[in-house]
C-alpha cells in the first residue's frame, strides 16, 4: 500500500468519487452491466485501445473517464485529443455511437465536456455527476448549451425599462457563447431582482432549465426575494409566477426535489453541504461584513442529496460581498452557470466573473433616466470629533460595562487623550452626539423648507442614522427623543439586537409615519427598499466603498409625492427628486478601499511581514496575517521542507509556531493572563496590576515570534513559498495599449527613453529640483513635493509626449519596471535612473520602503532602545508622507494623518528631544 504508484492513487481516488456519487465500479471481467443505474467498467477495450473507465447508465455507454497521475493537472489540455479519440471509438461488443460525456481527471481535479453542446470545451467540475443526471440530460433531445443557443426566443420588452432589456438581451448573449459567469451591475433601486426573475423564467420556460439557484447572504434578503418571486407576473401569461414554477425558500436542511427555483443563503447551503445544522440566527447578517477572524475554513464535501448537477443556474444577489472567503466553495461545488447581481462590484467581483460584465448601469445612468434621485451632503464637524480631547488623571467620571450599560462612578488613575475616532468605542461623549443632534434638528428646516407648515411648526423627514454599534445606538436615540421632545414612536432602533421585531418596525418605518427616524448598526445598510427615506445621518464611518455605495443606496429610490404623503410624509408639496446625506464624521472624505479583505494584512507581502516582525512589529495583524500564510504553507511543502522549517526553528514545527503566534492575541489567553495577575496583585495599586499585566501579555507575544529573529528561516520560509504559490491576480483588469511588430515597439521606446535623457540634461541647470538632483545626496533631503511638480509641469508644457507615465511605459518595453503609485513618484524615479542615483529604474516607494527598513534595523541594533509599537505607527506615517511628498515641515503635522493621532504634540510625547533628530534624519535617509 505504501509503494502505490502516482497512477493507482488517482484511480483509487476516483474510485472513491465514483462511490460517492452513486456509480457501481466493476473490474472487465466481471461484468453486471443491470448491477444498478449506474456502472464504471474499468479498462474497458475499444478498438483504439482500454479506456481508463467507460460509464454505462442503464445499460448503455454514455461516457469516458481519462484517468491521469495528479502531476498531470497542469498540462491536462494535452490529454483532451486522446480521450475524445476514445470517445469516438467502438467498444468491444458494442455497436455504439460515439459517446457524450467526457471527463478527465486526476482524482484531485476533473473536468467534463458534453460533446453534444455546440462549442464542447472542457469546464472544470467538483467531482462526478450521478447516473440519474446523466440519465436525464440524455432525455432531452439537445443539451442545455444547445438550446440555450438555438431555442431561446426573442425578448417580449413590454413593461420592462431599458436597462432592464440591455441586461437580459446581453446575458442571454453571454449564455449562448457558453461563457459560465456574467456579472450584471444594476443601481441600487433600477430593478435587479426583477430583472433576474424575469431571466429565470424565460430559462425555466423556454429552454427548459431543471432548478435554479436564488443566492443571498441575508434571512431579510432571502425573503424579499421570496415575496417578489410570488408576486410575479410574466409578460406572456397572466398567472403569478409560483402558479408556474415551484419556489421554495430553504429555512432548515431538508431541500424538496420537485421545485425549479430555491432560494436561500449563502450560510444555510454551505451548512447543507458540510451535513449541519444552522441556526437561523447566523442568516441575519451578511457573514462577509463580521470582524470575526475565521482561522481556517471548514471545506464542504459531496452531498448526494444535492449533487453538482442539482442546479443549472446560480443567480447570487448583492454578489459583492457573497462569494468569497469560505462561501466560496458553495459557488465551486455545483456545475452551473453562474449570474452574479450588484449594484457595487469591485475589482474582486470584475475578477470573479471574468470580466463578462453583459450590464454596467451605474448610479450615474440611473439618475439620468430618472430611474434613481441624486443626492446632496451637508457636513456636520465638531472639534472634539476632528481634534480629539483629554481626561487629567484624578477626575470623577462616569464609567459604563460595554454589555450590561451599567454605570458606575470612578476617578481616571491616569491621563488619557483620545481622538475622534476612538468617539462611542473607547469613550462615549454625550456632548458629542448632543452637539450634532441639535444640529441637524436646526438645519432641517432650512434643507426641507417646504415642510414648515402654516403655523411654524415642521414635519421631520424620513432620516436613517447609521450607528457604530448598538451601544451607540442607544445613545443616539436617547439623545434625539429627548431634544426633539418626542416619544418613543418618533425614533426606533432597527438592528438585529432590538428587543421589538426588528421587520415590524421596519415595515412601520416604511409605511407609516412613526417612526420619523430610524437608527440601525447593520439591518438595513444594504438590500432593504424605503421609498420615503429623505435622509442619511452618518455618524459612523466605513472603510469599503462598495459598502458605503450600498448604504447610500438606502436614500436613492424615487417616490411620488402621492407615495409619499401616503407613506408617512403627508406635508409633502413635492415628488421626491433628491435624498440629502448628512456626514457628521467624514465618511465622505475618508479613504475607502474596494473591498473587505480576507486577512488582516492583505495587501503586505510575505517577505514584508517577516521583515516587520524582524524590526519590532508586534501588532496582531501582523501576527495573525503570519499564521495564517504558514497555515497554507504547511499544506504544500514537502516532509523535507518540513523538517528544515523545524531545524530553523529551534525544533517547533509548523503548527506549533502557528499556535503561539494566533495564541499571543486570543482573547481567552489575554483574560487568562488578567485573571493570574489580578488574583496575584490582589490589593496593589490598580496602575501597577496594569502594567504587569500589559508585560505579561507582551512576553507572550515575544515568545510567539521568536524564532523568526533568525534571518535563516524568514529566508527559506519566503523562498520555498515561491516554489508552491503561482499567484492569480483577479483585482487588476488588463486592456491593450500597444499593439504592433517587436523591433517597431523597441526602437519607439528607445526613442522615447533617449528624449527625456536629452530634455533632463538640457534643463538641470535651470530647475532647482534637478540641480538638487545633480548634488549631493545630501542636499537631496530638501526635496519638495512643489519642486517636482514644478518639474512635471514645464515637462509636460515643452514635451507633453515626454509626460512621466509616457516615458515609464517606454522603460517598461526595455527593462522590468513596476508600475508607479502616481505621476510624481513616477517622475523622481526616472530622474535618479537617468542620472545615475539608481542603476535600474526603482520605484521611488521601493526605495523609500527599504532605506526605511534599514534605518530602522539600524536603530535598533545599536546602543539605543527599540521604538515602541506607537511609535513605529508614526514612523510609518511619516515615511508614507515622504514617498508621497518627498519631504517632511513640522507644519505638515496639522495635516491627516498626523492631525487625527494627535499631531506634532503627540509626536514630541513619544521621542521627546529626540523628535527634530528623526524628522531631518528621516528626510536624509529615505531619499538617499
Amino acid at each position: 500500500m505504501l509503494n502505490q504508484n502516482p497512477e493507482q492513487i488517482a484511480r483509487d481516488q476516483i474510485d472513491k468519487q465514483l462511490s460517492e456519487c452513486g456509480w457501481i465500479i466493476q473490474n472487465k471481467q466481471r461484468i453486471n452491466l443491470h448491477a444498478g443505474l449506474g456502472v464504471a467498467i474499468r479498462e474497458y477495450q475499444t478498438d483504439v485501445g482500454p479506456a481508463d473507465y467507460v460509464l454505462f447508465v442503464g445499460g448503455k455507454p454514455v461516457g469516458i473517464i481519462e484517468a491521469k497521475r495528479e502531476e498531470e493537472g497542469q498540462k491536462f489540455s494535452v490529454h483532451e485529443g486522446q480521450i475524445e479519440e476514445y470517445a469516438k471509438a467502438k467498444l468491444k461488443l458494442i455497436n455504439n455511437e460515439p459517446l457524450p460525456f467526457l471527463y478527465l481527471s486526476t482524482g484531485a481535479i476533473t473536468r467534463f465536456a458534453d460533446t453534444r453542446d455546440p462549442k464542447p470545451r472542457f469546464r472544470e467540475v467538483f467531482t462526478f455527476h450521478r447516473p440519474e443526471g446523466l440519465q436525464n440530460w440524455l432525455r432531452k433531445e439537445k443539451s442545455l448549451r444547445r438550446r440555450m443557443a438555438e431555442d431561446m426566443p426573442a425578448l417580449i420588452t413590454d413593461g420592462l425599462r431599458d436597462c432592464q432589456i440591455d441586461a437580459i438581451t446581453k446575458l442571454e448573449e453571454s449564455f449562448k457563447k457558453n461563457k459560465p459567469k456574467a456579472l450584471i451591475q444594476m443601481a441600487t433601486g433600477s430593478g435587479k431582482t426583477f430583472t433576474a426573475i424575469t431571466f429565470i423564467y424565460r430559462l425555466l420556460k423556454n429552454v427548459k432549465a431543471n432548478k435554479v439557484l436564488f443566492l443571498v447572504d441575508t434571512k431579510n434578503l432571502g425573503e424579499q426575494a421570496e415575496g417578489e418571486f410570488r408576486s410575479y407576473i410574466p409578460q406572456d401569461d397572466n398567472r403569478l409566477f409560483p402558479e408556474l414554477h415551484g419556489v421554495v425558500r430553504l429555512n432548515s436542511s431538508f431541500v424538496p426535489q420537485d421545485c425549479q427555483v430555491y432560494i436561500s443563503t449563502i450560510q444555510r447551503l454551505y451548512s447543507i453541504l458540510k451535513g449541519t445544522e444552522l441556526d437561523e440566527s447566523a442568516e441575519q447578517e451578511n457573514p462577509n461584513e463580521l470582524k470575526s477572524f475565521a482561522k481556517e475554513a471548514m471545506p464542504v464535501v459531496y452531498n448526494e442529496k444535492i449533487p453538482i448537477e442539482f442546479f443549472d443556474f446560480i443567480v447570487i444577489d448583492e454578489c459583492h460581498r457573497s462569494i468569497y472567503n469560505l462561501w466560496k466553495q458553495v459557488l465551486d461545488y455545483f456545475d452551473a452557470f453562474q449570474v452574479g447581481l450588484t449594484a457595487t462590484p469591485d475589482n474582486r467581483t470584475f475578477g470573479y466573473f471574468n470580466q463578462n460584465v453583459v450590464s454596467d448601469y451605474g448610479y450615474e445612468k440611473a439618475v439620468i433616466d430618472g430611474v434613481l434621485v441624486p443626492y446632496n451632503v451637508y457636513t456636520i464637524e465638531t472639534q472634539i470629533t476632528q481634534q480629539g480631547a483629554a481626561l487629567k488623571m484624578g477626575e470623577m467620571v462616569d464609567k459604563r460595562e460595554r454589555l450590561t450599560r451599567k454605570k458606575f462612578w470612578e476617578a481616571v488613575d491616569e491621563d488619557v487623550e483620545y481622538s475622534g475616532k476612538q468617539l462611542d468605542r473607547d469613550i462615549v461623549n454625550p456632548s458629542t452626539i448632543r452637539s450634532i443632534i441639535r444640529e441637524v434638528k436646526n438645519t432641517l428646516p432650512a434643507i426641507f423648507p417646504d415642510r414648515i407648515s402654516g403655523d411654524g411648526s415642521f414635519e421631520v423627514p424620513k432620516m436613517l442614522v447609521f450607528a457604530k454599534t448598538d451601544s451607540h445606538a442607544e445613545d443616539i436615540i436617547e439623545i434625539i427623543r429627548e431634544e426633539f421632545d418626542e416619544s418613543n414612536d418618533f425614533c426606533k432602533k432597527i438592528t438585529y439586537q432590538s428587543s421589538e421585531d426588528p421587520k415590524t418596525i421596519l415595515n412601520s418605518f416604511r409605511n407609516l409615519y412613526y417612526p420619523r427616524i430610524a437608527v440601525t448598526v447593520d439591518m438595513i445598510a444594504t438590500g432593504t427598499d424605503v421609498r420615503p427615506l429623505e435622509v442619511l445621518l452618518f455618524m459612523r464611518d466605513v472603510k469599503s466603498r462598495s459598502y458605503y455605495e450600498q448604504m447610500k443606496g438606502r436614500g436613492t429610490r424615487t417616490c411620488s409625492i402621492e407615495e409619499l404623503r401616503a407613506k408617512g410624509t403627508p406635508s409633502a408639496k413635492f415628488s421626491k427628486d433628491h435624498f440629502v446625506i448628512i456626514d457628521a464624521i467624514g465618511v465622505e472624505q475618508s479613504q475607502k478601499t474596494d473591498s473587505r479583505p480576507l486577512e488582516k494584512a492583505p495587501g503586505v507581502s510575505l517577505k514584508e511581514v517577516l521583515q516587520r516582525i524582524a524590526v519590532g512589529d508586534r501588532s496582531e495583524e501582523i501576527l495573525t496575517t503570519l499564521a495564517n500564510r504558514l497555515l497554507r504553507l504547511d499544506k504544500q511543502i514537502n516532509t523535507h521542507e518540513k523538517e528544515t522549517f523545524s531545524s530553523l526553528a529551534e525544533g517547533k514545527n509548523i503548527a506549533h509556531v502557528v499556535k503561539q503566534l494566533l495564541n499571543a492575541y486570543d482573547p481567552d489567553t489575554v483574560e487568562g493572563v488578567r485573571t493570574s495577575v489580578q488574583s496575584d496583585k490582589k490589593g496593589f495599586p490598580p496602575a501597577e496590576i496594569e502594567s504587569a499585566i500589559k508585560a505579561e501579555q507582551q512576553q507572550i507575544v515575544e515568545q510567539a515570534v521568536a524564532v523568526f529573529h533568525n534571518p535563516d528561516l524568514r529566508d527559506f520560509i519566503t523562498d520555498v513559498r515561491k516554489k508552491y504559490d503561482q499567484i492569480i491576480d483577479t483585482l487588476n483588469q488588463d486592456t491593450i495599449i500597444k499593439s504592433g511588430w517587436v523591433k517597431d515597439i523597441e526602437a519607439e521606446a528607445q526613442q522615447t527613453v533617449q528624449g527625456f535623457k536629452v530634455w533632463i540634461e538640457t534643463h538641470k541647470d535651470e530647475i532647482t529640483s534637478l540641480q538638487l538632483f545633480y548634488g549631493q545626496p545630501y542636499q537631496r533631503r530638501e526635496l519638495t513635493y512643489k519642486m517636482i511638480k514644478e518639474l512635471s509641469q514645464k515637462l509636460v508644457l515643452d514635451k507633453p509626449n515626454l509626460a512621466p507615465m509616457q516615458v515609464w511605459k517606454a522603460y517598461q518595453k526595455l527593462e522590468d519596471a513596476g508600475s508607479p503609485l502616481s505621476e510624481m513618484i513616477a517622475l523622481v524615479s526616472l530622474v535618479r535612473r537617468i542620472i545615475g542615483i539608481d542603476e535600474i529604474l526603482t520605484l521611488y516607494d521601493k526605495t523609500v520602503d527599504k532605506n526605511f527598513q534599514d534605518w530602522v534595523w539600524k536603530r535598533h541594533s545599536g546602543a539605543g532602545h527599540k521604538f515602541s509599537e506607537e511609535q513605529m505607527e508614526w514612523l510609518r506615517m511619516i515615511k508614507e508622507h515622504v514617498t508621497s511628498s518627498f519631504h517632511i515641515e513640522k507644519d505638515d503635522f496639522d495635516y491627516n494623518p498626523f492631525n487625527s493621532q494627535g499631531g506634532l504634540a503627540r509626536m514630541w510625547q513619544l521621542f521627546g528631544d529626540e523628535t527634530e533628530e528623526i524628522i531631518n534624519e528621516l528626510n536624509e535617509v529615505l531619499a538617499a
